[in-house]
């Protein structure tokens, strides 16, 4: 028999995070997330709380936990969006339909108790949180910003009623080895000229501080009208610079400034900290803080995380000015393969980036699911 506990202690908060390292003990291509992390999305504290309504659950069977869901009510979504959905996140379980459909269930009701019309995810609370169930790739390395699912997961979904509402492809790029695409180093010098724009020049981390608040002000602006996305509050980008700003290495930096130093666009990536998580178990403590600091430093594969440009600059070719000194940067330091972070089906305009790479496949693919009520 299954049981299904809403979480309300800090053990139960735990056993919540660390299920998944449980239930992919021994898998390959799982990457943990950092435990830290995890911890702070999940707290009352998070900022995205001031518009999100959460609950989280635990099923037992045994006294064991066999699966994990979150059940997330994004105000701020519904308001915008005009779309009456309630949405899951944080979905783990056995291969057990009993379990899959008593989790699911929980969360329905739930929605429906709060007077809402619909389901969808996996979503977190705002568009930075890992999104969307693997569908394709299961044996591709995973990365720290995105979630493993066994292909068992979408099986059980569909078997309850879900249907694909949007797709995200994952493409992995093979660099170059001695230089960027003629025609993107190009782009890019031209489009330096044309309308005097510049890189700016960043050695420490302490160099990209001072923009750090126009970079999130560009992401508002930027993906507005991408899916599910809201504003972030002035609360979540200190929050996230705070978090995750320091992990990142100058080389993979790229703010592309005006004449009046405003941030005309930028990219960011970062090394993979895939590996290193793996060995560590996400655990920060006692060597996994020294384990990040390295592959920080000396990897040779990248994450492909944000890129935004201004409204008045796209289709100008500043997002060609970051890739080719991005790209630059990598062959430098011998970075083999970078893996896009999760794009949208429907976003073609990054999509078109990897045409100035001559080995680009998609490696993996993940879903939102949709139950209307």
């Amino acid at each position: 028999m299954v049981k299904i506990c809403e979480v309300k202690t800090r053990h139960q908060l735990k056993e919540f995070i660390r299920f998944p390292n449980n239930l992919y003990k021994g898998n390959p291509y799982y990457v943990p997330p950092l435990l830290m992390d995890e911890a702070a999305t999940l707290s009352p504290k998070n900022p995205a709380r001031e518009y999100c309504r959460a609950v989280y659950w635990l099923a037992y069977r045994d006294n064991k936990v066999v699966g994990r869901v979150a059940g997330i009510i994004s105000d701020a979504y519904i308001q915008k969006w005009k779309k009456n959905y309630a949405r899951f996140g944080w979905l783990d379980f056995i291969d057990d339909k009993e379990v899959s459909s008593a989790l699911i269930k929980t969360v329905e009701d739930w929605a429906r108790m709060n007077g809402l019309e619909g389901l969808h995810g996996p979503l977190g609370f705002c568009d930075l949180d890992k999104e969307g169930l693997l569908i394709e790739g299961f044996e591709e390395m995973g990365s720290i910003i995105t979630m493993y699912h066994y292909p068992y997961y979408h099986e059980h979904l569909e078997a309850l009623g879900y249907v694909k509402d949007i797709d995200w492809f994952e493409f992995d790029i093979t660099m170059p080895e001695d230089k960027p695409n003629k025609v993107l180093s190009t782009i890019a010098r031209r489009t330096i000229e044309k309308y005097d724009l510049h890189i700016l020049k960043i050695n420490k981390i302490k160099d990209v501080m001072p923009y750090v608040g126009q970079m999130f002000e560009l992401i508002n602006v930027a993906y507005e009208n991408l899916y599910g996305v809201v504003p972030l509050t002035g609360k979540q980008i200190k929050a996230y610079t705070k978090q995750y700003i320091g992990f990142c290495n100058p080389d993979y930096i790229s703010f592309v400034m005006d004449t009046e130093n405003k941030l005309a666009g930028f990219a960011l990536v970062m090394p993979s900290l895939s590996q290193a998580s793996r060995k560590s178990g996400g655990k920060l403590l006692p060597f996994g803080f020294i384990r990040l600091l390295k592959a920080i430093k000396k990897n040779d594969k990248l994450d492909l995380y944000l890129t935004a440009v201004r409204p008045e600059y796209r289709s100008t070719g500043v997002s060609a000015i970051c890739l080719e000194h991005l790209t630059r940067n990598a062959i430098k330091n011998g970075v083999k393969h970078s893996i896009g972070s999760p794009q949208l089906e429907t976003n073609h305009a990054v999509h078109s980036f990897w045409r100035f790479f001559d080995d680009v496949r998609i490696h993996r693919k993940r879903r939102c699911y949709l139950k209307k009520f």
